[in-house]
């Protein structure tokens, strides 16, 4: 059997818990908050995520909606919402991304809404998403790759369990088209 196949035929749960939030699997009826919560935190999203640059229209976060669920479906990314239980406001987005299914290898990303941060919503849905990498996958690598001036971002993939591997110098392009350093944790299985 294909390793392409093989992840097709996974069953990826489109619902992962933990103690406060519930991930669910991005769709279409999720655009409105993504937008939303995008609005609040463009000033910070802006900082650190390439796409976050330009702030996207409702018309467009509805769009990626959508280009996420056929991502989920064809095994090229797993991407989550991450609702809080207590009252379902949407506290952020991320996932598992940049797949390598022969190993099989993930990168978890993530962000958080400016009003829900430094709260520990990130490093509770990292944890999680590792966990259903690791059980529902059979992840044997998982990763978070920032950029090294990304203090809390550095400090969600530690508190997550992730040890950093390496600084890799120059080694991606940031917000701005400059070449910057960027940190790479792991957790092996």
């Amino acid at each position: 059997m294909s390793v392409i196949l093989h992840a097709l035929l996974l069953d990826v749960p489109e619902v992962v818990e933990s103690e406060r939030l519930v991930l669910e699997a991005t769709r279409p009826d999720h655009g409105a908050a993504i937008h939303a919560a995008v609005v609040e935190s463009h000033a910070q999203l802006k900082a650190w995520m390439p796409w976050a640059k330009d702030l996207q229209s409702a018309e467009e976060t509805e769009g990626h909606c959508r280009v996420m669920q056929a991502r989920w479906y064809a095994r090229e990314e797993i991407d989550y919402c991450f609702v809080r239980r207590s009252d379902r406001v949407l506290v952020g987005k991320g996932g598992l991304h940049t797949i390598d299914w022969s190993l099989p290898r993930f990168e978890i990303g993530y962000w958080i809404r400016t009003s829900c941060a430094r709260q520990g919503f990130a490093t509770e849905a990292a944890g999680a998403l590792a966990h259903m990498a690791r059980r529902a996958l059979g992840a044997v690598r998982l990763e978070i790759a920032s950029d090294a001036r990304n203090a809390a971002s550095r400090r969600v993939a530690e508190k997550a369990g992730f040890v950093l591997e390496g600084i890799r110098l120059r080694s991606r392009r940031d917000v701005n088209g400059e070449l910057a350093d960027s940190c790479m944790y792991a957790r092996v299985f």
